[in-house]
């Protein structure tokens, strides 16, 4: 495919942003919890609509090439075919992905598919994410309500708060990635999502109690698979909220940002047994945050990608790498910022020309960008 590749100066910092797609379509990164990178890191994968279809693609970040990856057919709600829960495997050139019922491998290099597993009818399946060492996906399901309310949670979090109190049966379950039968490791009567896999600790999860941060009864969980034994990761209490929860790059800690006890906004994080909290309260406002450990944290809140780093007490005011100018519509256009594995540059996605698209800004030093309003 021709290059769609295109930089132009940011308003506000200067720094100069890389579009990397121009179509009459959204495309779209992977969820920031799930990485995205192949081919050595030189590669992206990233969902994007073309030819009225949603399809798999790779973006080479040398030549700025696109490839098409998959040939699927159009599926509708509520299982509609879109790749922001897709995920790569870390050990090998496969990606996974929900195609209708089935949870699909495609191989990076061939182009070909596989069904790992087939869903029952009544099921919906949240976030995939691949084990640390590569033998396993594993993924939330809840069972479907679109029955007894609209649910759209693509656009506008149709059904959000319905499917929230209406407290489906759920199941976190394991699927082997070079084939073998699924075993439900996980299952209770409460909406779960965002199923994310430690980095480094196969078997080791969090996942989510979803719904409203300020209703549901605690957000953050972690599930040794092993055991299926369950527990709270950063408990909230009184009017706290926690979300938008991933792990840094050690595998042992996991992030997030909220609100604490006096409605501030505070990022946070602790390890996974639930021990060594660290949270730090700030100005503004913010979606998603990401950050391989504690040095420097990227986020996506105010219109703009903002970026903290620790300074003495906690972490210093955030400060502005570009104006990113989302209207964040739908879920495929959330910024959804993350750092490359090279630590050098954050990607992210924004419909600020009308479509979605995937764009890349390089890290600056921090004392060199302005504040954050």
């Amino acid at each position: 495919m021709p290059v769609e590749r295109k930089p132009h100066r940011d308003r506000i910092t200067g720094l100069e942003v890389t579009q990397w797609t121009d179509y009459k379509g959204h495309s779209h990164h992977f969820y920031f919890t799930n990485p995205g990178w192949y081919d050595g890191g030189t590669k992206l994968l990233f969902g994007s609509d073309r030819a009225n279809r949603t399809n798999l693609f790779g973006l080479d970040l040398i030549t700025g090439e696109i490839e098409q990856i998959t040939d699927l057919d159009p599926v509708p709600l509520p299982r509609e075919l879109e790749f922001v829960r897709a995920c790569k495997n870390p050990v090998r050139e496969e990606a996974y992905f929900m195609h209708d019922l089935s949870v699909m491998a495609v191989d990076l290099e061939t182009k070909k598919l596989r069904v790992l597993h087939e869903m029952a009818p009544q099921w919906i399946v949240s976030q995939i994410n691949c084990s640390a060492d590569g033998r396993h996906v594993y993924f939330g399901a809840w069972v479907d309500q679109s029955d007894k309310f609209e649910v759209d949670l693509l656009r506008g979090y149709v059904g959000f708060a319905q499917t929230w109190e209406a407290m489906p049966l759920s199941q976190i379950v394991r699927v082997p990635t070079c084939g073998g039968a699924a075993e439900v490791v996980f299952d209770e009567r409460y909406w779960i999502g965002h199923t994310n896999t430690s980095p480094t600790m196969p078997g080791l999860l969090t996942f989510c109690h979803e719904g409203p941060w300020d209703k549901v009864d605690n957000r953050i969980w972690g599930l040794d698979a092993s055991t299926g034994r369950t527990w709270k990761i950063r408990e909230t209490t009184g009017h706290e909220t926690t979300g938008h929860e991933y792990w840094f790059a050690d595998g042992l800690r996991v992030g997030y940002h909220g609100k604490d006890g006096e409605g501030r906004p505070m990022i946070g994080y602790c390890n996974h047994d639930n021990s060594g909290r660290v949270e730090s309260s700030f100005p503004g406002l913010t979606g998603h945050i990401f950050s391989f450990d504690e040095s420097l944290i990227v986020g996506d809140g105010g219109g703009v990608i903002r970026v903290w780093k620790p300074g003495e007490g906690g972490y210093l005011p955030p400060r502005v790498l570009c104006a990113h100018g989302s209207g964040c519509m739908i879920q495929q256009t959330h910024p959804h910022p993350r750092i490359a594995p090279d630590g050098k540059t954050v990607f992210f996605s924004s419909d600020r020309t009308g479509y979605g698209n995937v764009y890349s800004v390089e890290l600056a030093e921090f004392e060199s960008l302005p504040a954050a309003s």
